[in-house]
């Protein structure tokens, strides 16, 4: 019995394997009659197959001359349908067709791909060709008209204050439902300029208007313009119409919203809240003023910062350089004779009075060291001053040594006595003239 039993069960799965699945299609317009131009016309397909599909079809592009197409959105709608007393599930696609130019169009078939399961290769299957006609201009001197099966405008006005103040704002928004119709080709609404007022019109939001089972019935539209009142006053938002052409029978419409009555009051206009109390409950204080020549003079301040903090390498060597040069000036002065003559005249100015001041005047100033001879020889005095302070200085009979008088005295000798020497010795060593 088993044996038996599995042997139908082989049977069965050839012949299942054997028979291909079925795929038909089919293709209509809706509606099926003329329509305007400016009108839209749908083309529904339906893809339909006996067992499954094991992957998404692959739709093809629909173009024509003369009209917009808008293909095929993402999701498709299900489908349940008995063909000949035979089950079939599918999938129903539509294009969106609105025809610019009245004229007759022809749609050439359309070649889909599909997977039905279980076959694991693809399927082309391709639609029946189809026409449908345009007629009546939609658009006159470039004028893009509004073609629907039904509008709905609708307004709604949302002040920034009520009531409303010099200053404050008022924003209408406009919202426009056209089923059968085009979003893009809807046409945007006129928001007129109004003395008083400041206009500034806001990007409008274009969509689709959805059936809510990944279909389109149509378009809509919603556009917003603020207004600004710049002085206290009565204004008027006059009221505003949209035309629109019935797709089915071409007669045409009025949508309108009424006009808006604006009444601006006058005030000042007050901050919700203080910015100085805001600070001083911070503890940051109030604002601090700060006089423009403190500003220069801080600016003045820091580029000298600046440029000393840039050449403090220099600064340091040209400081050195000058301490080296004040060195050498002063050892120049104690190696001067000038240094040594003051010298000798504080210590002559002791009691008793000492010489080593005077030998080192008189070996720097003459170049001997032998106070005698430091003199000129044709100054004949040299003995007749050195030898009566000497004796009056360290004398066996010295009491109380020379006064200050007669060291001043011998000073003042033993000085012309070294400069007649030096004019002396310049002459003798000096270059004959070139032209006596």
């Amino acid at each position: 019995m088993i044996r038996w039993a599995l042997l139908v069960l082989i049977c069965l799965a050839g012949w299942v394997n054997a028979a291909d699945p079925e795929v038909r299609v089919q293709a209509r317009l809706v509606p099926d009659t003329a329509i305007m131009t400016g009108a839209t016309v749908s083309l529904e397909v339906d893809l339909l197959v006996d067992t499954w599909f094991t992957d998404a079809p692959q739709l093809p592009t629909l173009q024509l001359a003369g009209a917009v197409v808008t293909p095929p959105g993402g999701e498709a709608q299900h489908l349940n349908q008995r063909i000949d007393g035979k089950a079939f599930f599918g999938l129903r696609y539509r294009y969106q067709i609105t025809p610019t130019e009245a004229q007759r169009f022809s749609i050439p078939a359309l070649a889909f791909q599909v997977q039905p399961g279980p076959a694991s290769t693809e399927m082309t299957v391709h639609s029946q060709p189809l026409t449908f006609e345009a007629k009546g201009p939609a658009n006159t001197k470039g004028e893009l008209r509004l073609v629907a099966q039904q509008v709905e405008l609708t307004q709604a006005i949302e002040p920034s204050h009520t009531p409303l103040r010099a200053g404050d704002s008022i924003t209408r928004r406009l919202h426009l439902k056209a089923p059968g119709a085009q979003a893009m080709l809807i046409p945007p609404p006129r928001f007129a300029e109004v003395e008083g007022l400041k206009r500034y019109v806001q990007t409008p939001r274009v969509t689709a208007l959805s059936d809510g089972r990944g279909g389109t019935l149509g378009g809509q539209r919603e556009d917003s313009v603020s207004y600004v009142a710049t002085a206290a006053g009565h204004y008027r938002l006059p009221a505003i119409e949209v035309k629109w052409w019935d797709a089915a029978t071409g007669e045409s419409h009025t949508a309108t919203v009424p006009a808006v009555e604006v009444v601006a009051e006058a005030g000042t206009y007050q901050a919700p809240f203080s910015l100085k109390e805001d600070l001083r409950a911070l503890g940051q204080g109030a604002r601090v003023s700060i006089a423009s020549h403190w500003l220069w003079l801080l600016t003045l301040l820091l580029v000298v910062i600046a440029l000393a903090w840039a050449g403090r390498e220099w600064g340091r060597a040209g400081w050195q350089r000058l301490r080296r040069w004040r060195a050498r000036r002063h050892q120049a002065w104690l190696d001067s004779p000038a240094y040594a003559l003051r010298q000798a005249r504080q210590q002559c100015a002791n009691q008793p009075a000492r010489l080593d001041g005077l030998y080192l005047w008189v070996r720097r100033s003459t170049g001997r060291r032998m106070l005698s001879s430091s003199e000129h020889p044709s100054a004949g005095h040299s003995q007749d001053d050195l030898l009566p302070f000497f004796q009056a200085a360290y004398g066996a009979q010295a009491k109380q040594g020379p006064g200050p008088d007669a060291r001043k005295h011998l000073l003042q000798r033993l000085r012309q006595g070294a400069a007649a020497g030096q004019a002396t010795a310049q002459d003798k060593h000096g270059l004959k003239h070139l032209n006596p």
